[in-house]
């Protein structure tokens, strides 16, 4: 008998997370003789505990295509961190019992490092309870910082994005410098890797001299070393560009941008550290600066994701469910690169045993000798996840997306209090 699949999107969006879903769904599809309809969680994970749960077999082939186009979640997202099996016992019986309830034998999680480890213990429990459910978790993260994996769904878009973004600011600070702004400072995500900062120093190469500053969470933030290079970048070029990670840290260990607040999964609550160096620099140079936070936009911003990216997001997912669907469990599939020049990649798995709960940093070696900047093979392992245009489609002007129907399954238990 066919059993349902359930897929959840985790975590902070991304601006082909849709394309891992298109994958997992048109897969799911070509065969009905094994999985019956897919469930996805509306707002992830949350979806499923509350029951929740949206029919995607409502939706035609046209739109579930179109997600492939379609940046954020198509079925809404969340930051809802489930603790160990004892500590969480409540939520994790409750995922259980939503399975059996709606016949559901596979359980897709598309998220990070936080996602693979859920991913993890309802495998587990299912061997528990002696009720099979297929776990398999679908990686994603802009951050880049998944273990195993070559990289990660999501982030090829963003680097791609912080790179253009610093260049052509680049360009318009240096349009400028003689008479107004000399500084330019751009904040990018990653708070303990510096995988989109690096990013940033693929703006400068043989053709664009461009003198950037890059502060790696990787590397402890020394203050009168960083007035040193700004000031000597600004002497040489009459202008500078810094990329600032929100996670660069003091020495002392603090974030840069540290509010002392936590979101939902316990982390530190960043946001400020470009407002932070900004003012520093013109206390300690008195050089004229503008600021700005990539936040959301390097995300969302789908109109000029990598090509690369779109096509290993989509693999993903597809992947899973055919790794389902031959046995698998408690795996994710990963990118294994087989060469940068030229660029060539397969799809690979590795166990969530070892993959969750585990972070990434950059290697020393893709960081500069000063920490400034990025080495020649940083350089190599990024320039490929950037390649490659997917425009989506445009209708007056405006890229045309999809909003899904998001049709509720109808409800068979008591309600659950989260």
């Amino acid at each position: 008998m066919a059993k349902n699949a359930f897929y959840a999107q985790s975590g902070g969006v991304t601006a082909v997370i849709n394309a891992s879903a298109c994958g997992v769904i048109e897969a799911a599809r070509a065969h009905p003789d094994k999985i019956g309809k897919v469930y996805a969680g509306r707002n992830g994970i949350i979806g499923a505990l509350t029951e929740d749960l949206i029919d995607t077999s409502q939706e035609s082939d046209a739109a579930i295509a179109a997600l492939r186009h379609t940046p954020s979640g198509a079925f809404g997202s969340c930051r809802y961190k489930l603790k160990s099996l004892e500590e969480s016992k409540r939520e994790y019986d409750r995922l259980m019992e939503v399975f059996k309830a709606h016949d559901i034998g596979y359980f897709f999680y598309n998220g990070g490092g936080d996602s693979a480890d859920t991913c993890h213990k309802v495998s587990q429990l299912s061997e528990r309870v002696g009720f099979p459910i297929q776990a398999i978790h679908i990686p994603k993260t802009v951050d880049n910082d998944l273990p195993i994996t070559d990289n990660c769904p999501g982030f090829g878009s963003v680097a791609k994005y912080i790179a253009i973004s610093t260049r052509e600011a680049s360009y318009d600070v240096r349009s400028m410098a003689k008479t107004s702004t000399k500084v330019f400072i751009i904040e990018v995500m990653g708070r303990h890797a510096g995988w989109i900062a690096a990013a940033g120093g693929l703006a400068a190469d043989d053709e664009n001299d461009i003198p950037i500053v890059i502060l790696f969470p990787e590397v402890e933030f020394d203050e009168e070393r960083f007035y040193a290079r700004v000031k000597e970048m600004v002497e040489k070029y009459d202008y500078c560009s810094v990329v600032v990670s929100e996670g660069a840290k003091w020495p002392d260990g603090r974030f840069l941008a540290e509010q002392g607040t936590r979101d939902a999964f316990g982390h530190a609550q960043l946001g400020g550290a470009a407002p932070v160096v900004a003012n520093m620099i013109k206390e300690a140079l008195g050089y004229k600066y503008h600021w700005a936070v990539a936040d959301y936009l390097q995300r969302a911003a789908r109109h000029i994701a990598s090509k690369t990216d779109v096509e290993q997001a989509y693999a993903v997912g597809r992947a899973a469910v055919e790794m389902a669907l031959e046995g698998a469990n408690a795996i994710m599939p990963t990118i294994v690169r087989k060469s940068s020049a030229p660029y060539a990649w397969e799809i690979g798995q590795a166990p969530l045993s070892e993959v969750a709960n585990v972070e990434k940093m950059m290697p020393r070696e893709f960081i500069s000798e000063n920490g400034f900047g990025i080495t020649q093979a940083c350089r190599d392992y990024l320039t490929p996840l950037i390649q490659g245009e997917d425009y989506p489609p445009y209708e007056n002007g405006m890229p045309k997306y999809v909003t899904l129907k998001n049709a509720p399954v109808p409800r068979k238990l008591d309600d659950f209090a989260l």
